[in-house]
């Protein structure tokens, strides 16, 4: 399956190697590397790149790339899941963080981790609960006890849960404080054209859980308007031939953070654009332009856009942009010719502008065409999609535990068309 992972910072350095089965030469990644060479940006890189030998498939995280190496030919999406569950593991082990850095520090805990997630090349013990388990996460006081004694993180016992019915869950359990929190996340993608209309729009959606319940909790998740999902995936744990038939998320949850599920909208519904942007470029032969952008917010139910920012790869004849914002900071990157404007929360009362002149390089002709810019917000306390969680039920404990459901919208590839 998996014969061996690289990992590689964006100078081009591989700083680990993990290999499963024979030895694969690091030269193998030269042809990564003459892909990255190719691409316009990291995203244009293909996932997958067949060599004589070998098939590398990759994934980019935290501004680091791992790069799986698999002599015969496997099914794709198999190996994306699992490094992008690798790289999981590490952020949950690391408080989130994954970087280079982060796995410099813990070149010894890493390599265990990959020794038990894989097993001669095939997934074996991938669930972070179980994992814990078997390798304890990092600690001042078991580094410093583990440095004295040369002691090993490793577990000398086989988990329970790996037996179990349940693998994703540690058993005996134990919370003085006993909460669930439930963060739905909505990114919007959408394509806006110079008119206002959406040429294309859809929702990737999906539910991030901080569950820190005592022995075995069975919790029952309810919607106000489940059928609006055009497409949905699964955490293992979730019963699926509920949810089939009732529409009812039904599960023993995981111990710790963990993603229950995630969905898409779009291709059957009609996807409310919560924000909107008035814009007007005009290049003259005069050798200069004009530039002239409104943001507002629309169809927020109230809520505020904040993070908001606007990013317009200007043509390559752009030399400068002389220009003045009512809100908000802007810049102008002579080297990439991209102009970014941080506009930041948004009253509504005062919608942010921003005017001014485009100066082009002497003698250089007015582009044929207008650029495309980059929009990115955050709403909280919304979901764009509606969706609502109406009940949330726990079974097979007597305690009372603590719940809460947070909402938030988010910007995905969102482009609008000048």
């Amino acid at each position: 399956m998996i014969h061996s992972l690289s990992i590689i910072n964006p100078s081009g350095d591989i700083f680990m190697e993990k290999h499963w089965q024979s030895v694969v030469s690091r030269s193998v990644c030269d042809y990564f590397f003459d892909a990255q060479n190719k691409a316009s940006s990291d995203q244009d890189i293909p996932p997958v790149i067949a060599t004589p030998h070998h098939y590398l498939i990759h994934i980019s995280r935290s501004n680091v790339f791992f790069v799986a190496a698999c002599m015969s030919e496997v099914p794709p999406l198999f190996v994306v899941e699992f490094l992008h569950r690798v790289v999981d593991t590490l952020g949950d082990y690391f408080s989130g963080d994954s970087s280079e850095s982060v796995i410099k520090e813990n070149y010894v805990l890493v390599y265990e981790l990959l020794d038990e997630m894989l097993d001669n090349g095939f997934p074996l013990a991938t669930e972070s609960n179980i994992l814990k388990e078997l390798i304890k996460p990092p600690n001042i006081l078991r580094t410093v006890v583990n440095t004295v004694t040369g002691k090993s993180n490793m577990s000398e016992t086989l988990p329970t849960g790996q037996l179990s019915n349940v693998p994703w869950r540690r058993s005996s359990v134990k919370y003085t404080n006993n909460e669930a929190y439930f963060d739905v996340i909505e990114e919007v993608d959408a394509i806006i054209d110079k008119s206002g209309a959406t040429v294309s729009a859809e929702i990737h959606g999906y539910i991030d859980c901080v569950v820190k319940l005592s022995g075995m909790p069975d919790l029952t998740m309810s919607f106000m308007n489940p059928r609006m999902f055009d497409d949905t995936s699964f955490h293992p744990c979730v019963r699926y031939k509920r949810w089939d038939s009732e529409k009812i998320l039904s599960f023993i949850p995981p111990d710790g953070n963990f993603r229950l599920m995630s969905y898409l909208v779009g291709s059957q519904s009609v996807v409310a654009i919560p924000i909107y942007v008035r814009h007007q470029l005009n290049f003259s032969s005069a050798g200069h332009g004009k530039l002239d952008i409104t943001v507002g917010p629309k169809q927020t139910m109230g809520r505020n856009l904040e993070s908001v920012k606007i990013e317009i790869p200007m043509p390559k004849s752009v030399l400068n942009c002389s220009l003045i914002a009512t809100q908000g900071k802007y810049a102008f990157d002579p080297v990439s010719h991209a102009l970014t404007w941080d506009i930041g929360k948004i009253d509504s009362a005062k919608l942010p502008n921003i005017r001014g002149t485009v100066s082009l390089q002497t003698g250089a002709m007015s582009p044929d065409c207008n650029p495309t810019m980059n929009v990115s917000f955050t709403i909280n306390q919304m979901a764009v999609s509606g969706l609502k969680v109406s009940r949330l039920d726990l079974y097979g404990e007597k305690y009372k535990p603590f719940k809460g459901v947070k909402y938030i919208t988010k910007a995905g590839r969102f482009q609008v068309r000048m």
